[in-house]
């Protein structure tokens, strides 16, 4: 049996990166998935339509949504009730970069980044709670950062705004624990993706010296824990940060 059967996922920022990782690994356990995205439309309908070739007996739809507009995360969640029934499990993804030293870094860069990255997280859990009360069961997954658990020089906005993922999803835990709603979060460290992909070999040699398991992690590595954390198998994990980062922040 898959672990995801039937189950309804709602997954931001899920054209491309982790987000993707996530859809696929997900629809693979049987999930149907909502996922929104920013811009790259036609991503994530050829993504859409290739999910639906291989798993035609679920259901995935892409919308366009803002998960820092605290008005269109509301429509959002409005228009997956409506049209899913449920939301069983939430993953909060959608997140951005604006790297700077801090003296030279804007109010602007400050700001896009705390309300793409801890803002968003705030908008769609809120929304989504009210359906997951009503259930008396679910799942909400915020992807968070280890630069949130040890810092970065440069990422000061950024790792601000994962740091208070952190400090959110054990509030959030303690707050709706009783209703049978888990909150958990994912701390991925150096991930395989389109961003590491550009960063020269010599600067990856770097990184990899400083990794125990000396290696990226993938995509599918990050979304195998959010499996785990969405299914049943995470019954009793609640209010916890698990870093998915080969033994970095040890």
């Amino acid at each position: 049996m898959q672990l995801l059967q039937g189950k309804v996922a709602l997954i931001t920022g899920g054209s491309r990166g982790i987000g993707q990782a996530i859809v696929e690994n997900m629809a693979q356990q049987g999930a149907n998935i909502v996922f929104t995205y920013h811009s790259s439309a036609a991503k994530a309908e050829q993504l859409v339509q290739e999910l639906q070739q291989q798993y035609p007996n679920q259901q995935f739809i892409a919308l366009q949504s803002d998960a820092a507009n605290f008005q269109q995360a509301a429509e959002l969640v409005e228009t997956v009730t409506k049209t899913c029934g449920r939301i069983d499990i939430l993953v909060n993804n959608a997140g951005i970069t604006r790297d700077n030293l801090l003296l030279r870094l804007t109010e602007q860069q400050w700001d896009d980044v705390l309300d793409n990255n801890l803002k968003s997280v705030f908008n769609l859990t809120k929304h989504c709670l009210k359906q997951m009360l009503r259930q008396k069961s679910g799942s909400i997954i915020n992807i968070t950062s280890i630069i949130g658990l040890k810092g970065n020089a440069g990422q000061a906005n950024y790792a601000a705004s994962k740091a208070g993922i952190v400090g959110f999803t054990k509030s959030v835990a303690q707050e709706i624990g009783s209703r049978q709603i888990r909150c958990n979060a994912i701390a991925p460290g150096y991930i395989e993706t389109d961003m590491t992909d550009a960063l020269s070999a010599e600067v990856k040699s770097t990184f990899v010296e400083n990794i125990p398991l000396r290696r990226f992690g993938t995509g599918k590595e990050v979304a195998d824990v959010a499996v785990f954390l969405a299914s049943d198998m995470a019954s009793y994990v609640s209010g916890q940060t698990i870093s998915v980062c080969g033994g970095l922040t040890t």
